[in-house]
């Protein structure tokens, strides 16, 4: 079949383009076609997003000149990071031709839709869902949704009774993470099951092909992964590498984070943050795709939940794989480096959810 996938594949950060690459891989190999659907805001790229994200900054919105700074420091980063992940979706996704509304999508023709991973019906940069990512715009074709996620779980009855109307359209839907499962029956709505994400549907040596260089770094360090601002995470981080002995590096695509502590590995190829990961001793992240390559790659890894309600797709798949104790709550123990992960039981399962997740692709299709 023809295949239109509408997820999150166009913000700047690895764990969006990689669960696209993922997605678009799995299909292929079950003999369809498919596409990702080229949907980006007008108010999620370049100068827009970062005015569109200020409104949520209360400490640089208070007043012109402070808005004005941030701006002034953000933007550069976030051109660069812009430019960057542009080539990238360009060298491995398949894209529709470029939609930003609505009438735009509508011109898309597909033998069925789908809503993929990520957190498609969670709040957007502006703060609302968007009806995009229900597949609104689809008339008289199938929709079905893999992998989908809503972000997070605290929706006020409103907008549950509008993600109860647009989700009732759906012919079948298969999501990410128990607590999506648990909002689904609140609402009502049938649901195919529990899947993995699209990114551990590979396997670690499926994810190694994509690395082409070799690692430039050194034989044993520390990483961190992080996309929030955390400050007890940074502290963490320092101190545990300085508790192992090991140096600390810091992979971005945001060039603010060289502050936060760790050589800086800036904005690197797809291949290169692979390898960072696969290479390291140990690594710390607060990310879930960070969380979702730690257990491709076999990685001794520490979690710490994102500080902003959406860690439960992160306790969800370390619930899952029965690594709920890599969760770091105290902040002064270190003694996880003495408790590695027994990976031959994790890896059982992950073999398992593939297989299971997979029968369930099949079908909802």
């Amino acid at each position: 079949m023809d295949i239109k996938v509408i997820t999150r594949h166009a913000p700047s950060n690895y764990g969006s383009l990689l669960q696209s690459i993922a997605t678009i891989t799995i299909l292929e190999r079950m003999g369809h076609q498919c596409k990702i659907i080229d949907y980006i805001r007008k108010d999620e790229q370049g100068l827009k997003a970062i005015l569109t994200s200020l409104n949520n900054k209360k400490g640089w919105n208070g007043s012109f000149i402070k808005k004005g700074l941030f701006v002034l420091f953000r933007y550069p980063e976030e051109k660069i990071a812009e430019l960057k992940f542009k080539k990238m979706r360009s060298q491995f996704l398949k894209l529709t031709q470029r939609c930003s509304t609505i009438e735009d999508l509508s011109e898309l023709k597909a033998d069925i839709f789908m809503t993929g991973s990520d957190q498609v019906w969670g709040p957007t940069i502006n703060g609302t869902y968007d009806e995009a990512y229900f597949l609104s715009f689809v008339r008289n074709v199938p929709k079905i949704a893999f992998a989908a996620s809503f972000g997070r779980t605290d929706f006020n009855n409103s907008i549950l009774a509008s993600y109860k109307k647009l989700l009732s359209t759906y012919k079948e839907i298969a999501v990410r993470e128990n607590a999506a499962v648990d909002l689904l029956k609140q609402m009502d709505i049938p649901c195919a099951g529990q899947v993995l994400d699209p990114t551990l549907l590979l396997t670690g040596d499926e994810w190694s092909k994509f690395i082409t260089k070799p690692n430039s770094l050194p034989q044993r360090y520390v990483l961190v992964y992080q996309l929030h601002n955390n400050p007890a995470l940074n502290d963490y981080a320092k101190n545990f590498a300085a508790h192992v002995g090991l140096p600390l590096y810091r992979v971005s695509p945001t060039f603010h984070q060289f502050r936060r502590g760790g050589k800086f590995i800036y904005l690197p190829d797809l291949g290169e943050f692979l390898s960072a990961i696969k290479n390291c001793s140990y690594f710390i992240t607060d990310s879930f795709h960070g969380t979702a390559f730690a257990l491709n790659f076999n990685k001794q890894f520490m979690e710490i939940l994102p500080n902003n309600k959406t860690g439960s797709r992160n306790q969800s798949i370390l619930k899952l794989t029965g690594l709920e104790n890599r969760i770091i709550t105290d902040f002064e123990d270190f003694s996880i480096s003495n408790n590695p992960i027994d990976f031959a039981k994790v890896n059982q399962i992950l073999e398992s959810e593939r297989n299971k997740s997979l029968r369930i692709l099949n079908y909802i299709l």
